[in-house]
């Protein structure tokens, strides 16, 4: 198994994410072979897939190719698997577990595919070395990707293991928080040039803001995590690691700021929660933070970007309230906020409307399963 030459490499998300990881991995100098909703396809090395699990911001996992063919029955997955020389990819005294996509008639239950492949992995390994690794369900340690759709069955190596949407630093998650990797991908689609102040109103757990502080100085998600699931394969070297995680330590140009990043919130507990994480980040020293009304943050003279994400409403009296919030959102944008790019981040497209500007663009994304958008107004 060649792990030098340039392969295939799936890099999934969330639903809808796919738009802001193709420019990610535009930005880091990737060529998109395809994307769809819920992943991108690129090339490179396996120490490429490394360095993408460090830095990716908008990703959920980033699978490496291994092998492909066709099958149309469990007998035929399990006979091609058996071929693969898993025994130079895992380790044999290790422990690996198996994940899966599957859609086809001839698998109905996922477990049962799965465990086909885990037959087809230890039997491989008794057959070369008389000994096996152990396998469960923890994807903690080594993780195989099988992607079986009809008759063509394709098999990854799932480098990260557990998803690198969580970018680890938000200890205190606070009350309906934004996901790191949603957070990251709004503020990167926003018109937001990192040279500009950054202003977040409504902040709760401070997500937004703190993306922005990390985005701004340089440091990638990779810096809070310790394990990824291609440090338990047989190829792994730990001073090839390090030598990656130090060249992109390396390029981090500052720990200071010459624009303002300001996270206000009402709720003082919100305020304390968005602190707490910050400083976890090691951020808090670049974040203005407000205990006050959203309408009484501080705009700094000047540009930026202004984001919000206010509440949806599920109930019929938050909807009649929050009318009222969104219609306070508006006037503060249109009477505060000259030469800023304002955004709402909501799920609620009739409650936009009471926001009283018009958009210069609305850009689709998911929180979870609730459609949203992000809604761009340029303010003069």
């Amino acid at each position: 198994m060649d792990f030098n030459s340039n392969n295939k490499i799936v890099v999934s998300c969330s639903p809808g994410l796919n738009i802001a990881l193709t420019h990610e991995l535009e930005k880091l100098g990737f060529e998109i072979v395809k994307s769809d909703p819920k992943a991108v396809i690129i090339s490179g090395t396996f120490n490429d897939a490394m360095k993408l699990n460090y830095k990716l911001r908008c990703a959920n996992r980033v699978l490496w190719h291994i092998a492909s063919f066709r099958a149309i029955h469990p007998n035929h997955l399990y006979k091609n698997a058996r071929k693969i020389p898993w025994e130079e990819i895992l380790n044999v005294d290790g422990y690996f577990s198996i994940d899966s996509f599957i859609k086809n008639k001839f698998i109905r239950d996922t477990r049962f595919g799965n465990l086909k492949l885990k037959d087809a992995i230890a039997d491989r390994f008794m057959e070369k070395m008389d000994k096996r690794p152990d396998t469960g369900s923890s994807k903690d340690q080594a993780v195989v990707f099988m992607f079986w759709m009809n008759e063509d069955v394709e098999l990854f190596i799932d480098t990260s293991g557990q998803s690198i949407a969580k970018h680890g630093y938000r200890k205190n998650p606070g009350e309906a928080p934004l996901m790191e990797n949603l957070a990251a991908a709004i503020i990167q689609e926003s018109n937001w040039d990192v040279k500009s102040h950054f202003v977040n109103p409504m902040c709760g757990s401070g997500t937004l803001a703190i993306e922005a502080a990390l985005i701004a100085i340089g440091n990638f998600p990779g810096k809070f995590r310790t394990n990824y699931s291609f440090q338990h394969l047989k190829s792994y070297n730990s001073a090839d690691w390090k030598k990656i995680k130090n060249e992109i330590e390396s390029e981090k140009e500052t720990n200071t700021l010459d624009f303002k990043i300001i996270a206000s919130d009402i709720s003082r507990k919100a305020v304390s929660t968005a602190r707490e994480n910050a400083k976890y980040a090691g951020v808090d020293h670049l974040i203005d933070f407000q205990v006050c009304e959203f309408e009484e943050t501080l705009i700094p003279a000047g540009k930026g970007v202004v984001v919000f994400n206010p509440e949806y409403g599920e109930r019929m009296g938050e909807i009649a309230q929050l009318e009222k919030s969104y219609k306070l959102i508006g006037d503060f944008l249109k009477q505060k906020c000259n030469g800023y790019f304002g955004y709402i981040f909501t799920g609620n497209l009739e409650l936009a409307k009471k926001v009283g500007l018009r958009t210069k663009r609305r850009l689709p994304f998911y929180n979870g399963k609730i459609e949203c958008r992000l809604l761009e107004y340029e303010l003069y």
